[in-house]
């Protein structure tokens, strides 16, 4: 048993997750595992932890001539604490203080930044930058856009003129929303633009507009988070996105009607 003939250490266990174990061996610990639940739970948590890292970081994974001889045995006397479970602690900490400083701006409307857009396709980030803008300016109370509906006009010809495109503001009245204006936005880092609905309740929406670099197509993608659903798509040069916090069902047909009123 390996109990009482090959106890496994904890440095052990951390050499399992990190798959650094000769085959022999990792099978001795996978049986110690079955008849240590506890243990077992903990590890799976570290692979968890370990796979949501390697996910996190690997726009920023750059091979380096001397990476191997950090996997060398020797090397790593004295640090019996593994890289990614540091990383780890470095990521929470990061994110608890993120979190507290948003949390201070905009209270528990904020759920969280996109990804940075330099390491992110226009397709991937869209929905997260249209929920961050929806979330941020949907609940101001005095200055939800830069120009309101009664200058529409003006409204679309300078946000269009931003992003040398044609734009039109959908008109949502068959859906119950009217507009309420607009604004200047980044979108991947290049202008983009932002129109608000509201209904007669008060209940907001946004539709996002921004370049794309890529020129793709794509059908309709649909993202939830929380109370907050978000449908969007790229159609040549501009990607689009409805943010709102109303049922699926109808912030699809919100998006298709924005979509046919685009494209007409």
């Amino acid at each position: 048993m390996t109990d009482k003939h090959t106890p496994v250490t904890e440095a052990e266990l951390h050499a399992f997750v990190d798959g650094r174990l000769e085959d022999d061996r990792r099978h001795q610990v996978e049986l110690w595992l079955k008849d240590h639940p506890d243990e077992a739970a903990e590890v799976q948590q570290w692979q968890a932890q370990a796979k949501d890292l390697k996910v996190a970081f690997s726009s920023y994974a750059r091979f380096g001539q001397n990476d191997h001889a950090l996997l060398d045995p020797k090397a790593q006397a004295g640090m019996p604490t593994p890289f990614w479970r540091r990383a780890g602690l470095l990521a929470a900490s990061l994110l608890l203080f993120l979190s507290g400083a948003v949390a201070g701006i905009y209270a528990d409307r904020f759920y969280g930044a996109p990804p940075p857009v330099e390491t992110a396709s226009t397709l991937e980030s869209l929905p997260g930058q249209s929920r961050t803008a929806f979330l941020v300016y949907a609940s101001e109370k005095r200055h939800p856009v830069e120009v309101g509906a009664d200058e529409e006009a003006h409204l679309v010809t300078w946000l269009g003129r931003r992003l040398d495109y044609k734009l039109v503001a959908p008109d949502l009245r068959s859906q119950g929303f009217s507009l309420v204006g607009g604004r200047l936005v980044p979108v991947n880092g290049r202008a983009g633009a932002m129109l608000m609905y509201q209904d007669a309740t008060g209940q907001r929406l946004t539709v996002l507009l921004g370049k794309n670099p890529e020129n793709g197509e794509t059908s309709f993608r649909f993202e939830s988070s929380g109370s907050v659903e978000t449908f969007y798509w790229i159609d040549g040069e501009i990607g689009y996105a409805v943010t709102g916090e109303v049922t699926r069902a109808k912030l699809q047909a919100i998006a298709e009607e924005c979509y046919r009123q685009f494209e007409s």
